[in-house]
């Protein structure tokens, strides 16, 4: 990967997972110039890139890399598994290994080379207890006192999962801002509607806080499929219809695994004179 600065601007990558999308800076070569008001003018899809996510890769000790996770709104979130997924791809196809550990806000993540152009990482235990996800107070995870009884999960980020008829037929933009902020979350959360079609096949919807309605998330998906599991609707191991694509999500003892395509959109420079708005 190329050298982060150069004396002419930033240097990034744009990656996608399922229509998800990343700008990934390389941080391993320098000092780490990410800050929440570039952040925002980065994720800008008018004056700026704009993205789901942003990755920083930092260099760490007893793991191949680390990485840090912006929302375009400037803030941060520990978890991004489609990002993660991204990067592995990135590592793995530099170093010749077919399997790495990425650090991250949610802990130290196994990534596999799964063939066929497929990254599996293992997103670790899912949180179900209240003050884990978290939540404001006790209350029963499974079925929340919100109209509709969805159920609350972390995955190193706060998720929200309806379980509806139809979800074409709810207004996630509505419904996605109003829930991303009640009160039951301190953290604001991420919401899903999900539709189940059997015991191992759903179509899921997301609004991602920070960030709005998305088209794939990683955490969101294993999100919902736990939630599922402990609702009796879903087996363990399920394939997850998201608006960009389908990702297969596999809960096992060591964690719930999630396998899906990445893609590298292309390669480019931040100008100086960009770079200078978020001053």
């Amino acid at each position: 990967m190329t050298n982060i600065q150069n004396t002419d601007g930033l240097h990034f990558l744009k990656m996608h997972g399922l229509g998800n999308d990343f700008v990934v800076i390389d941080a391993r070569c320098g000092n780490d110039p990410m800050t929440a008001a570039l952040a925002r003018v980065i994720g800008d899809r008018h004056r700026g890139i704009g993205f789901d996510q942003l990755a920083v890769i930092r260099s760490e000790t007893g793991v191949t890399a680390a990485v840090d996770y912006w929302n375009s709104d400037g803030s941060m979130s520990d978890a991004c598994g489609n990002a993660t997924r991204c990067i592995a791809r990135l590592l793995m196809a530099e170093t010749g290994d077919t399997a790495i550990t990425l650090r991250t806000g949610r802990g130290d993540l196994a990534c596999e080379d799964a063939g066929d152009g497929l990254i599996r990482i293992n997103m670790g235990q899912p949180q179900t207890d209240w003050q884990d996800i978290p939540l404001a107070a006790a209350m029963d995870t499974v079925n929340l006192s919100i109209d509709g009884s969805p159920a609350a999960t972390g995955m190193g980020n706060p998720h929200c999962s309806f379980f509806v008829a139809d979800v074409q037929a709810v207004d996630l933009d509505t419904l996605g801002p109003k829930i991303e902020n009640h009160p039951f979350f301190p953290e604001r959360t991420n919401v899903q509607v999900v539709q189940v079609i059997d015991r191992q096949n759903i179509r899921v919807r997301v609004w991602e806080r920070g960030v709005g309605h998305t088209l794939a998330s990683g955490s969101s998906s294993c999100a919902v499929v736990v939630a599922g599991v402990r609702k009796g609707l879903l087996d363990r191991k399920v394939a997850v219809q998201l608006d960009g694509g389908t990702l297969l999500i596999d809960w096992r003892d060591d964690g719930v695994w999630m396998t899906g395509p990445t893609m590298l959109v292309g390669r480019g420079t931040l100008s100086a004179e960009f770079l200078a708005t978020a001053q």
